[in-house]
């Protein structure tokens, strides 16, 4: 039982109104598995926060559309229900020419009706061409009704009620212009769940929207047209290596598949703070994950003890993987938005400077030299989000790197390589690449043997 949750562009609220409809299901004591279109690390947070269940990610640019299927079914397990949250509009694609990697390209891969969200604030009857519009533009993609957001007066829903009456399009909720509802952003978006003050107090207020504001008798006849799958459970391997997740504030970008790849092959996990912790725990190896460390500067530079272990631990050969904020606080100095340099851990020997500019975009890269994770001569396709960049001329980079798509460009250097260390701005998802996991634990393994 299962719906994707679109919007018809950016902006539209969809992550608000997938939010209510989560929180509400949640309340029903309904067991619900979110997913995101996408490679975004910050909305699924707030997924998760609402369900208590991990949100994945369906990419099939950064994986592939089997694995998207594959990812969706296994993960239903033990679900009552699925959401799914779009990005962008229904069919905004990456590459802009096409619907790849789109809201519809996986509503058609997973073959799942499509609720329509749309900002109503300043229509009436062009409702009705838009919606149609949407409906007609691709006859694989169902769209199955919509979500009105943003309705000003009743006279304003009657107008909205009537034009969609005219084209028989089915209304699923209706929500008002809410003021008291507002998550607060920053440069890369939302700011994290673990940041947001009240965010309990929030959830309570979306859970009562949907309630509220869902037509559930609709709702529920919708879910009930569509099935889970469910998977065999597997047992448990015997744990081969000790990973150290770096997570708190400043290091918070992991996709799930990425953590449980590392758990299946034997690794077990180990979370630790560099804001708060002094030492690091127990491990054969380390992963940095992208968040805001540029936010937290101040508190990662004074923690010197966890910096200096960070160091020392990379000197004695430990396997290390690092993206984006990970490179960020494994440089010898962060520069912050204030133009405050920061010094920081200190492996890679160049520096890094916040600045206006924003790199995003999918990118095809290919390893220079052998490392924790990859071959050299492997391909590897990615994400990069970020602000920053580093100040000197690349000394040892970890790839050669280029768009996903677009105009052809010369491939160029990126990131920091030491044999056990791969440093990178680019974002992977390992889920179709379980080699990718298996590398590591292999090399966090040969480096335990040495010690």
């Amino acid at each position: 039982m299962a719906i994707i949750l679109a919007g018809d562009r950016s902006g539209t609220g969809k992550t608000t109104l997938t939010l209510a409809l989560l929180a509400a299901l949640k309340n029903r004591r309904c067991a619900v598995q979110s997913f995101k279109v996408g490679p975004d690390y910050i909305d699924p947070m707030f997924h998760a926060a609402v369900t208590s269940r991990p949100c994945y990610n369906l990419d099939p640019i950064l994986t592939s559309e089997r694995y998207v299927q594959q990812s969706f079914r296994a993960h239903c397990t033990n679900a009552n229900y699925a959401v799914i949250e779009g990005v962008m509009g229904l069919f905004d694609g990456a590459t802009g020419t096409d619907d790849t990697a789109s809201t519809a390209h996986v509503a058609r891969l997973l073959g799942l009706p499509v609720l329509l969200a749309v900002d109503c604030a300043r229509m009436s009857r062009s409702l009705a061409a838009l919606v149609q519009g949407y409906r007609t533009f691709d006859a694989r993609v169902n769209v199955a009704g919509v979500i009105l957001n943003r309705v000003g007066s009743d006279r304003h829903l009657q107008l909205l009620r009537d034009a969609l009456e005219a084209i028989n399009m089915p209304i699923f909720g209706v929500f008002r212009r809410e003021k008291d509802v507002q998550l607060p952003d920053r440069h890369l978006g939302l700011v994290p769940t673990g940041e947001v003050s009240g965010f309990e107090q929030i959830a309570e207020r979306l859970a009562g929207l949907g309630e509220q504001c869902f037509d559930w008798g609709k709702l529920e006849r919708l879910l009930a047209s569509t099935a889970l799958s469910h998977r065999e459970r597997q047992e448990e391997e015997e744990r081969r290596v000790r990973i150290a997740i770096a997570r708190d504030s400043a290091f918070n970008f992991y996709y799930p598949d990425n953590l449980e790849a590392l758990a299946a092959q034997g690794a077990e996990l180990l979370n630790w703070s560099p804001l708060d912790d002094k030492d690091l725990p127990e491990a054969d190896g380390l992963y940095f994950g992208g968040g805001f460390p540029e936010v937290f500067a101040a508190r990662l530079s004074e923690n010197r003890p966890m910096m200096t272990a960070v160091r020392q631990a990379i000197e004695r050969g430990m396997p290390t993987y690092a993206e984006c904020g990970g490179l960020m606080y494994l440089s010898q100095s962060l520069t912050d938005f204030a133009g405050k340099s920061w010094p920081m851990v200190g492996s890679i020997p160049q520096t890094v400077e916040m600045g206006g500019r924003l790199v995003l975009g999918y990118r095809k890269a290919i390893a220079l030299n052998d490392g924790p994770l990859l071959k050299k001569g492997q391909p590897v396709i990615g994400h990069e989000f970020h602000r920053s960049a580093v100040v000197e001329k690349l000394r040892q980079p970890t790839y050669t790197a280029q768009r996903y798509w677009g105009a052809v460009e010369q491939p160029a250097s990126e990131g920091y390589h030491q044999r056990n260390l791969h440093a990178s701005y680019v974002h992977l998802h390992w889920g179709h690449r379980p080699d990718i996991a298996q590398n590591f634990i292999q090399q966090c393994e040969q480096a335990k043997a040495l010690r």
